[in-house]
């Protein structure tokens, strides 16, 4: 038992101190893609390179015995040729450990590392759920209630205060009267629910590296989001010329050859609100990612008309990310939505519902997380 509590108190602190370097270095996994693929329910594996493992150290002095003799240190021998030659392998590998660390441990440590304030719901009378609390003790019930701690106590307090229990053979056996069972009380449990619908450009100019920029942001805004509710639906949407409702996977796979507007995405996105999620219940957070290379002055007015009249009046906010053209310069989107929208701010644009930011480069991730999520709404 001693060996095995200090074995379990001695990986309990080597994991508390990985976990310590993790958020140390926390803005070095945020866009690390390897966090999604390896995923559990509500955890993640985090990769945690260049951790020195214990190894032994020997004296370096020239005392002869085993070990001298002619060769650098870190030659390799073969003891069957003597071939002291530098093949494959004469180099060490890099120790990398994974650690799995909770969701809301990584929520936790992203509100932390970028300063955010706290989600304050909406909604909260809207939805009701149940949840149940022991109330207390009864001597009748269904057997899945059924305290086996109470009654085994009950019936050896009996037992002795009968004269029938034996130490030698000490054997409880509890009868009808002994058992007790635990009684429920039910209680409705106001909730809140939210919805996060994501929407990603998907025309030619949006290639791999810009969609693995998205991957990564949509990551940490879920991790962020599904800290303070109950209940998190997450819908994805598609577009080019056209927008369409897909899976998750469809989402970061899809790639098309069309041109982009971004009335339709937007309109699609209200009829999904309009039927599936009533604003004055649901909190809702609609984030589009896109080049901003729309096509035409028309498309872009009837997006920004949507968007105020419908879209803005029904959401907790609306996050827009920029990423860079894989084929041209900045897109006119972003601009065009500062002007409108009377934004301000060059790296990250906000105003009221409105939050904008570039996604460049993965260095610019903690920026529009930071400018996404800092209202707390």
């Amino acid at each position: 038992m001693g060996i095995q509590s200090d074995h379990r108190r001695f990986t309990r602190r080597f994991t508390d101190i990985v976990k310590g370097r993790v958020k140390k270095n926390l803005k070095d996994y945020l866009g690390n893609t390897d966090l999604f693929r390896k995923q559990g329910d509500r955890t993640v594996t985090i990769p945690v390179p260049h951790i020195d493992l214990p190894r032994f150290r020997f004296d370096t002095e020239k005392r002869g015995g085993l070990g001298s003799g002619e060769g650098a240190a870190g030659t390799p021998y073969d003891p069957d040729t003597g071939d002291t030659g530098r093949k494959a392998g004469d180099k060490g590998g890099e120790h990398t450990l994974e650690i799995e660390v909770s969701l809301d441990e990584l929520a936790d440590m992203l509100g932390k590392e970028l300063g955010l304030p706290n989600i304050e719901p909406k909604g909260k009378d809207k939805i009701i759920s149940e949840r149940y609390r022991i109330k207390g003790i009864a001597s009748v019930g269904p057997e899945t209630l059924r305290s086996f701690p109470r009654g085994y106590k009950r019936a050896l307090r009996r037992m002795v205060s009968e004269g029938t229990y034996d130490l030698r053979n000490p054997l409880v056996v509890p009868t009808r009267d002994d058992m007790r069972y635990r009684t429920l009380e039910r209680i409705p449990s106001p909730t809140s629910n939210a919805v996060i619908i994501y929407m990603m450009d998907v025309s030619g100019s949006m290639g791999e590296e810009q969609k693995n920029l998205v991957r990564s942001t949509s990551f940490w805004l879920s991790t962020w989001i599904q800290r303070f509710y109950k209940g998190v639906e997450e819908r994805y949407i598609v577009h080019d010329s056209v927008a369409r409702e897909v899976d998750r996977d469809t989402f970061f796979r899809t790639r098309e050859s069309g041109g982009t507007l971004f009335a339709p995405v937007y309109h699609l996105c209200m009829e999904i609100i309009a039927r599936e999620y009533d604003p004055s219940a649901y909190n809702i957070y609609p984030f589009h990612f896109s080049d901003g290379d729309n096509f035409g002055a028309d498309d872009t007015a009837d997006a920004f008309e949507i968007l105020e009249k419908h879209l803005l009046p029904a959401v907790n906010m609306f996050g827009y990310g920029q990423c860079k053209s894989s084929g041209s310069d900045e897109g006119h989107y972003l601009p065009d939505m500062k002007r409108f929208f009377s934004l301000e701010g060059t790296s990250a644009l906000i105003s009221s519902k409105v939050r904008a930011a570039r996604l460049y480069q993965k260095s610019d991730i903690s920026d529009a997380l930071r400018h996404f999520l800092r209202t707390g709404r």
